[in-house]
């Protein structure tokens, strides 16, 4: 199927970590110009960069700090001086509150991170997108929205507040040509899960023999769904959650 990004400009944020890297290159491979968001891990971007322009691609990588707004307008600024116009913008940029007990300081700091500064940067790029007639926001959330984390509060409210500022997101923009939906990955295996405390081979078996299709979810799993809502083989499908999961939430 041709998805209709070639030529395309596609904004992906925390395009150095596992998920994000796997939609940057999902994205490349459809002929997009792709420019990799980084906050902290410039060098995993840089390899994502070099990736996609090894493989006869257009690709930069960008430095955001989702909590600064003017560093985000500076990479919306960039991103359009090196490779043009922002034509779907990937939302999958996380700043991970720390494991302990949920304090005001880290609840003002994740939502001002993950909610303000996301709806920030999609506020930026809307009047572009308008004048076009035509764009796609996609944004990331977590299982966690449903299935909450009992020792954090902070990480599961932030994902459902962005979960519901897309449904507005749908309903205002569509009539601009611009679709928003959401992907919802279940447990994925990416280097933080694989490096989390506590978590090993036993527990990949047991998460794998609830979930239906017999397996955990990988990266390359949730940025097929992306690459295909963040496209214009995507005509009409806007406001949605689609979960990446393999049927674990129906089993939960």
């Amino acid at each position: 199927m041709d998805l209709g990004l070639d030529g395309r400009v596609v904004l992906v944020t925390g395009a150095s970590g596992a998920i994000g890297r796997a939609i940057a290159g999902a994205f490349a491979s459809e002929g997009a110009r792709v420019a990799a968001g980084w906050h902290q891990n410039q060098a995993q971007a840089r390899t994502v960069v070099d990736s996609i322009t090894e493989a006869g691609g257009k690709a930069v990588e960008v430095q955001i700090d989702l909590s600064d707004h003017e560093s985000t307008q500076a990479a919306l600024r960039q991103v359009e001086r090196e490779l043009g116009p922002i034509a779907v913008l990937v939302a999958n940029a996380v700043s991970w509150p720390p494991r302990e007990p949920d304090t005001w300081d880290i609840l003002t700091a994740s939502f001002t991170a993950n909610a303000a500064g996301t709806l920030s940067m999609i506020d930026s790029v809307l009047p572009g997108m308008r004048s076009a007639g035509w764009g796609r926001l996609v944004l990331i959330s977590s299982d966690v929205v449903d299935q909450p984390m009992p020792a954090a509060m902070a990480y599961p409210a932030v994902k459902g507040a962005l979960e519901t500022a897309a449904k507005v997101l749908a309903v205002r923009e569509a009539r601009h040509g611009i679709l928003t939906n959401v992907v919802r990955p279940g447990f994925t295996l990416t280097d933080r899960a694989l490096n989390t405390p506590g978590f090993g081979q036993s527990a990949i078996d047991a998460e794998s023999a609830q979930t239906p299709t017999g397996r955990i979810c990988t990266p390359e799993d949730v940025a097929s769904a992306v690459a295909y809502l963040g496209s214009a083989a995507n005509g009409h499908v806007n406001g949605e959650i689609l979960s990446v999961a393999g049927g674990r939430q129906l089993t939960r």
